[in-house]
């Protein structure tokens, strides 16, 4: 019942600010040797600005989605341009073939309707308690990925964060390391950053704020030759694969995805950034060689958008999305989590996709199940007063 499908214009302060800085990476202090075989690895994908849940994984079966969609809905599938067939009635935006590929094989789950514990609208407010993990952490300075590898260990996993700050999600305590310059956001510096987000499509102003950040040429990448041009999100798959692969490889790794905030001739934007996110996942996938097997790509998002098209061919801020669950270690299986229908009685506030699913549910269950952090320390650490609200799922991975 859900389509999904990515491509991707990478903003010039995820790709571009790295220019300067280089790989660079330096686990300094860190234990390099792993025991018990080689880590398991999990990749966080942020797609800020409420992806479209959708038209992502496409309810192309449920009778109200194309009345409510208009000239936004997707077609069913076998149709022109039509959703790339799931199971229960869901597809893949078209867009997304290469996770398509991945579900045929058992490596691609979906959840059509999550949300964060807190039912608010602002891109603001909204990513801090997505990256926090809750609502009562809004005004704490960490993440619930840090305080994931705290409660891991601390030194036995190493994280990484992918862009010119490092995401609220991977910062506190445990030490992380940045492919780019920039270092922690403070306070001062989150309008900024936010800003950065918001123009990225503009072309006088996104120019402009990025002209600090970084040349906008090429990414030279770690081994020389090999060089990233900024639209080359295969090829930026294919880069953080290499800071992954190795004894001291990055176990953890957070990657923010801009560009998804789309009142307005939102189908054309979403052919774009569901081709790059496919495009990131394959390159990624196909950089890790043999440690995919032993790899989860989660991709989630602030909240969802409305259910109606609006009348400039677009979506507003709404509350139910769709995420993503990828990877070698991910287990076979159908939608996660129940699906409301789109029935106008069953619409929250009349308007969005009601939510099914607390978003924390699906993150606990991959950090235990993948990552091995225990139960306990999820509920009081990880995401502190979660375990009533947010149980941990079972056998995702």
């Amino acid at each position: 019942m859900t389509a999904l499908k990515a491509n991707l214009n990478m903003s010039r302060r995820h790709l571009l600010a790295a220019a300067s800085a280089g790989v660079g990476l330096a686990f300094a202090g860190r234990v390099a040797a792993q025991t018990g075989g080689p880590a398991n690895k999990l990749v966080v994908v942020i797609a800020r600005g409420a992806m479209d849940g959708l038209s992502v994984t496409v309810p192309y079966a449920d009778p109200n989605y194309v009345p409510l969609r208009g000239g936004l809905a997707v077609a069913a599938p076998g149709e022109a341009n039509g959703a790339l067939a799931l199971s229960e009635g869901f597809g893949l935006h078209p867009a997304l073939a290469g996770l398509h590929a991945l579900y045929g094989q058992g490596q691609l789950r979906f959840a059509p309707a999550v949300a964060l514990p807190v039912r608010i609208r602002s891109h603001f407010d909204a990513q801090d308690v997505l990256e926090n993990g809750g609502e009562g952490l809004r005004q704490q300075s960490d993440g619930w990925l840090n305080r994931a590898i705290v409660a891991a260990g601390g030194t036995s996993l190493k994280g990484l964060s992918i862009g010119a700050q490092t995401p609220l999600i991977l910062r506190g305590d445990a030490p992380v390391s940045s492919w780019a310059p920039g270092g922690l956001v403070r306070d001062g510096d989150r309008i900024a950053s936010l800003l950065q987000d918001l123009y990225v499509e503009d072309p006088m102003l996104g120019q402009n704020l990025a002209r600090g950040l970084a040349t906008e040429q090429l990414v030279s990448m770690e081994g020389g030759d090999q060089r990233l041009r900024r639209n080359d999100v295969q090829g930026l798959g294919q880069a953080v694969a290499k800071l992954m692969n190795g004894p001291e490889g990055a176990d953890i790794v957070a990657v923010s995805l801009d560009g998804w905030d789309t009142h307005a001739g939102q189908r054309a934007q979403l052919q774009t950034r569901l081709t790059g996110l496919d495009q990131l996942v394959t390159g990624l996938k196909d950089g890790l060689g043999e440690a995919w097997s032993r790899t989860a790509v989660v991709v989630a998002t602030e909240f969802g958008r409305t259910a109606r098209a609006n009348g400039t061919q677009g979506t507003d801020h709404g509350t139910g999305s769709s995420l993503l669950l990828a990877g070698g270690a991910v287990k076979r299986g159908g939608p996660i989590g129940d699906w409301p229908t789109l029935a106008d009685n069953r619409l929250f506030e009349n308007r969005d996709l009601a939510p099914t699913l607390d978003i924390r549910s699906v993150f606990k269950g991959v950090l235990r199940d993948h990552m091995g952090v225990d139960r306990a320390a999820l509920d009081a650490r990880v995401f502190p007063g979660s375990a009533a609200e947010a149980p941990t799922m079972n056998g995702l991975v």
